[in-house]
């Protein structure tokens, strides 16, 4: 079987020790004699896996001490309305930064909650660049952003400040882990795992620990950072076998060095393929320069001479798959995640050269 490179989005691809080391723990975890599938929740192993996932976060990203780590569900839809319902006052207000789809659904939840200010967006060119330009108001709790935009390319590459009256929360969905991250910049961090830190079905939430004790409304017990937090992540049955692909994939990450080498790793095969697609004459990158994601590589042709199938059907044979771009921008989308081996990079490259030598 030839090799096949996973470019999708999300549920993206994953790195072969993590896949090698699921694989093991549904058979018998840690000899235990018994799959991980098959285990409670509440019984000593799957406890200890959920604390040495816990660690292996906290360590791979500097935690400090005054911030929990949750691990939840309903992925990031959940907390576009968890994140006000716990953090917003009555009749308080938010600003909110909209630089995509995701941003924009997050906005229309905490709208049911309390008051937004948007802030910033770039909705009117498609959402192609990150808007720099942006005043805060001096009432707004908190300032949420959207880190990576995996629909439309594009990333932050310095993050807003905030004062001492208000703080940064984040979703970092699809480029968590990708790089170093200063957790004390922000009050809230979620995101879900299943583009860069493991499969569908666990949400990672880290909050800052006076945040975690607000209690501004009734809400129901589910949705409260506390419950959680006092309960270890395990009020209710948790995504066991979720988290544990996510260990794998931690211990992953700190086998080849961190995250500085991750990064640095991330940043090379972006690179490859953004040379590519401003050197090749039949494809043009449509997001501003400055703004480009290393994550998700959005691309078009630069006329509409030829059909996007005619080059999906090309790459499809030689195993490149999911390259299809979003409907909202069309062309293609490589999602160049944290697993992605740079091989996958250089195939994409090789079938771009093939098909201008062919087409052009």
């Amino acid at each position: 079987m030839n090799r096949v490179y996973n470019f999708s989005a999300g549920p993206a691809c994953l790195h072969e020790e993590v896949i090698t080391g699921a694989k093991d723990s549904i058979q018998n975890f840690q000899e235990n004699g018994i799959g991980l599938l098959e285990m409670s929740h509440r019984s000593r192993p799957v406890v200890e896996l959920f604390h040495e996932t816990t660690d292996n976060l906290k360590t791979l990203l500097n935690i400090p001490d005054n911030y929990h780590v949750l691990w939840l569900q309903g992925g990031a839809s959940t907390q576009f309305s968890m994140v006000p319902m716990n953090l917003l006052p009555d009749h308080g207000s938010a600003d909110y930064v909209d630089t995509g789809s995701w941003a924009a659904k997050a906005i229309t939840e905490c709208e049911r909650v309390g008051r937004v200010n948007i802030i910033g967006s770039s909705r009117e060119s498609v959402y192609n660049y990150i808007p720099k330009e942006i005043s805060r108001n001096q009432e707004a709790t908190y300032l949420h952003i959207t880190t990576n935009n995996t629909i439309f390319g594009t990333q932050y590459k310095k993050y807003p400040l905030t004062d001492n009256n208000t703080f940064l929360v984040a979703d970092m969905s699809s480029d968590i882990l990708s790089g170093p991250l200063d957790v004390s910049k922000f009050g809230l961090i979620y995101a879900g795992a299943q583009k860069n830190m493991g499969p569908a079905g666990v949400t990672l939430v880290i909050i800052r620990s006076d945040l975690a004790r607000l209690n501004y409304r009734n809400i129901p017990t589910m949705m409260r950072y506390s419950t959680h937090v006092s309960k270890d992540s395990m009020f209710n049955t948790p995504p066991v076998f979720a988290v544990c692909v996510v260990n794998e994939t931690l211990k992953w990450l700190r086998s080849i060095g961190g995250l500085t080498k991750m990064r640095k790793i991330n940043h090379n095969k972006a690179m490859m393929l953004y040379d590519e697609i401003d050197r090749n004459t039949m494809f043009q990158s449509p997001v501003n320069e400055e703004d480009r994601s290393i994550m998700n590589v959005p691309f078009v042709f630069c006329d509409n001479k030829i059909s996007d199938d005619e080059f999906l059907k090309f790459c499809d044979v030689k195993g490149l798959k999911t390259l299809k771009g979003h409907r909202s921008v069309g062309g293609f989308r490589a999602s160049i995640y944290n697993a992605m081996p740079e091989s996958g990079v250089g195939a994409l490259i090789a079938a771009m050269q093939e098909f201008e030598n062919q087409y052009s």
